[in-house]
């Protein structure tokens, strides 16, 4: 957990420091602003004051961007908060660290609302509905990284026909910097995303083995099917990123799968996620370990065999701000391990 640590502090503090030291790189916003998010108009009258971050990708793009003044609470976190952003989250009110209900989000009095997941605002959500919020006179917006077909999708998260980048996350830097009139404080965090990007991309050799991954979010028990990163999502843009790929063929954003059919995926590496809710037991990346390396069919495979596992942050899993770091860490226990150089 110390890399974790690592990673997030100095990535995240050159950030901050970046976004603190750098010149105006961005036009002042004009109100009202209207931008199409998801399919919808929302139409932005003036710089929010009262926002709530729902989820944890929204409530730290909105801290990354200096915003921690101007929101009145947050929820749904999976994990804790980036170390760097400890401080300022700390000003912020934490509504729960699970779903939370329209009317705690109501008593806040938002003027804004930033959700990260169409389970907390779209049309299944467990917490409201973009309309809900309509009826009260707060704008809303949802992450275009989720904005998923959910229609033919086997779960509430939808499918994704299309491999995720980077550019969707940039695009939210962008447009949230926008509706709070913070735009040069945007493009700085997005120039750092992006020579980080680059980084990893170059830093893999052309020639070197195309190694397949799965990415374990958790499971309810041993005995349950896995939740595994998708094809498409941000586990698969990982893989790319790594010059690999994801062993999972599923579409769905978070496909569950009984180990006889991991098993027979035969990965080459296994990453496995490191959450702090404390849900399940399982979600302890000590636990999943101790399973893989225990189990009598589990630890007969490759994967396991030659040790090839690895911890990774499990909100990188997410396409969000955190996607980054997670490859960052999973390439430097890689280079570790000697499977990349």
């Amino acid at each position: 957990m110390n890399v974790l640590k690592s990673l997030l502090t100095l990535s995240g503090l050159f950030a901050v420091i970046g976004l603190a030291a750098s010149p105006s790189l961005a036009d002042p916003t004009r109100y009202p602003l209207t931008i199409e998010n998801c399919g919808t108009q929302v139409t932005i009258e003036k710089p929010p004051k009262r926002a709530v971050g729902l989820g944890q990708n929204s409530a730290e793009i909105l801290l990354l961007l200096g915003l921690q003044d101007r929101m009145v609470g947050t929820a749904f976190w999976p994990s804790k908060v980036m170390p760097q952003l400890a401080e300022m989250n700390a000003k912020v009110k934490l509504l729960t660290v699970e779903f939370p209900t329209f009317e705690s989000i109501l008593v806040e009095d938002p003027d804004f609302v930033a959700a990260a997941l169409p389970v907390l605002l779209g049309p299944n959500s467990k917490v409201a509905k973009r309309g809900d919020f309509d009826k009260v006179g707060v704008p809303t917006y949802l992450s275009p990284s989720t904005c998923l077909d959910t229609k033919n999708a086997k779960d509430v998260y939808g499918s994704r026909s299309q491999l995720w980048s980077m550019d969707q996350l940039y695009q939210e830097i962008d447009e949230l910097s926008r509706i709070f009139d913070v735009a040069d404080h945007g493009q700085a965090l997005i120039a750092d995303f992006k020579a980080r990007e680059a980084a990893l991309r170059s830093n893999v050799p052309k020639d070197a083995r195309k190694l397949s991954y799965v990415f374990w979010f958790s499971s309810p028990s041993p005995s349950a099917d896995a939740y595994l990163g998708g094809k498409n999502g941000a586990s698969g843009f990982i893989a790319d990123l790594l010059g690999g790929t994801n062993a999972i063929a599923s579409e769905s954003e978070w496909p569950t799968l009984g180990w006889e059919g991991i098993i027979a995926a035969n990965p080459d590496v296994i990453v496995v996620a490191n959450l702090d809710r404390n849900r399940w037991e399982l979600d302890r990346p000590e636990a999943k370990i101790k399973f893989l390396t225990t189990d009598a069919a589990v630890s007969q495979m490759p994967a396991v065999k030659n040790n090839a596992m690895v911890v990774m942050d499990g909100q990188a899993m997410n396409p969000t701000v955190r996607t980054l770091y997670g490859a960052e860490q999973v390439a430097g226990q890689l280079k570790t391990l000697g499977l990349l150089k």
